[in-house]
């Protein structure tokens, strides 16, 4: 089967078995290989990535579904001047350790930076839920995720990756 979908922005298409499943097509067919595969299982969320501007599991995601979709994947929040200013920050902040898991929160985290003007957290907790850290305890996490919601240039990602804000900044 052959789908059309927009990634990190730009128009692709590819052809494959309707089963294969996204994490699959991001590492091999795109090379995208921020995106980890944790548990396989849809329980750990390090294979977590934005599908029409919500998080969804890429291990338990076929490619039937694709279609017409617009993906955001770590790759392309670091492609974002304040995407990739949130990684440093995030990672100076101690919010990872062995990496493993850090796409998947990270991605979690821009969307609730994206969406709430206050950040708190409660909020910051209740976003991350459902990405295992096996490292970090989650405190040095949730420490950065609030250091970065009090920043008057933090994160801001479009829910839908190919709005034309996200667009302008990839291309300055």
């Amino acid at each position: 089967m052959r789908v059309a979908f927009t990634l990190n922005g730009r128009p692709v298409e590819v052809e494959g078995q309707g089963d294969e499943r996204l994490l699959d097509l991001l590492r091999r067919h795109f090379r995208l290989t921020g995106t980890k595969e944790g548990c396989g299982e849809g329980e750990c969320g390090a294979c977590t990535v934005l599908m029409d501007g919500a998080a969804v599991l890429s291990c338990l995601t076929p490619l039937v579904q694709l279609d017409g979709r617009e993906l955001f994947t770590v790759e392309g929040l670091e492609a974002t001047t304040r995407g990739s200013q949130f990684l440093e920050r995030f990672a100076a902040g101690g919010g990872t350790q062995c990496g493993a898991c850090t796409p998947g929160i990270v991605l979690s985290a821009a969307r609730y930076l994206s969406e709430t003007p206050v950040v708190d957290r409660n909020g910051i907790r209740r976003a991350l839920a459902g990405n295992i850290c096996r490292c970090t305890g989650y405190e040095a996490i949730v420490k950065a995720i609030e250091a970065e919601g009090g920043r008057k240039d933090r994160v801001q990602l479009a829910l839908h990756p190919s709005d034309p804000e996200l667009t302008e900044e990839r291309e300055s």
